[in-house]
């Protein structure tokens, strides 16, 4: 059970009393193939303002599988999972939540004494999104990208209210597979314009397609809504090119609050207030 907790109730915390990190702490962290600050940054602010006895580390990894074995050897108490493991996390885990299994990819693990179960936190935070933006669910739409991100993000839709969803993958296995499973078209081109784009491929993120849009300048010009789930930078290229243009925008980095909130919350117990999650945010943001 979690509950709600402003920062002026919390009190006496392990970790400060102790003038730092001691053998108690706990330690959670993110495996990402190109990790960064972000969500660094907005866990650790919130255990500090909360006074937990924890601390947050984001890591890479060229062996997912040893990764995995040592979040549950050392007592790791939880582990954000991003691009590119989300899928193949699976078989590392003793037990699936109905968030993660009908979806069928993973973007969080709780080590609860050894036994590792695997939530999908992006799911809930693509729902708050497109509910907070009153996208209309009329708009036909297209979701470029097949991996984990993607099907969290065609489930999202779905149970939305979405009926006119393209998903657009050059995989002509996992693409025409997501598709089917919630009842929308595959193409493997995007060859129209679409009302709304969602980015669920890396490119735009920081690193060697930072540069670069997923999508022609004519289908963001025709486009009403851009939603970029892209983590990093916040304004990607796409998006950048979406505002100038007047449109709706949706970041990847407002994702990242709300599932790493709802990270949060599994790892501790504790669901901070909202004054302090905006903070965290915020903060994570600089």
């Amino acid at each position: 059970m979690t509950k709600q907790v402003p920062r002026s109730m919390v009190q006496g915390s392990p970790r400060l009393v102790a003038g730092g990190l001691n053998k108690d702490t706990q330690l959670c962290l993110s495996l990402s193939g190109r990790p960064g600050n972000t969500g660094t940054r907005f866990h650790n602010y919130l255990y500090d303002a909360l006074e937990l006895n924890y601390v947050y580390k984001s890591f890479t990894t060229d062996d997912i599988t040893q990764a995995i074995a040592g979040v549950r050897g050392l007592q790791v108490r939880g582990a954000a999972i991003s691009m590119p493991w989300k899928e193949e996390v699976i078989a590392l885990v003793d037990e699936m939540d109905p968030s993660a299994q009908v979806i069928e990819s993973v973007n969080t693990i709780v080590n609860t004494d050894g036994h590792l179960k695997a939530y999908n936190t992006d799911y809930l935070a693509i729902v708050s999104l497109l509910k907070s933006y009153e996208v209309s669910t009329d708009l036909p739409t297209v979701v470029l990208g097949s991996g984990g991100m993607a099907k969290a993000t065609v489930a999202a839709l779905r149970d939305s209210g979405f009926e006119h969803v393209t998903v657009v993958a050059r995989n002509e296995q996992t693409g025409p597979a997501l598709a089917r499973k919630y009842g929308y078209e595959w193409r493997a081109n995007l060859d129209f314009h679409p009302g709304m784009v969602i980015n669920c491929t890396p490119i735009g993120m920081e690193g060697p397609e930072v540069d670069d849009m997923p999508v022609s300048d004519a289908v963001v010009q025709h486009a009403q809504v851009i939603f970029d789930v892209v983590p990093r930078p916040t304004w990607t290229v796409l998006l950048q090119r979406a505002r100038e243009l007047g449109k709706v925008c949706m970041t990847g980095a407002e994702v990242m609050s709300i599932q790493a909130l709802e990270q949060f919350v599994l790892y501790t117990g504790v669901r901070p207030d909202d004054e302090l999650v905006a903070e965290a945010t915020a903060f994570s943001r600089q």
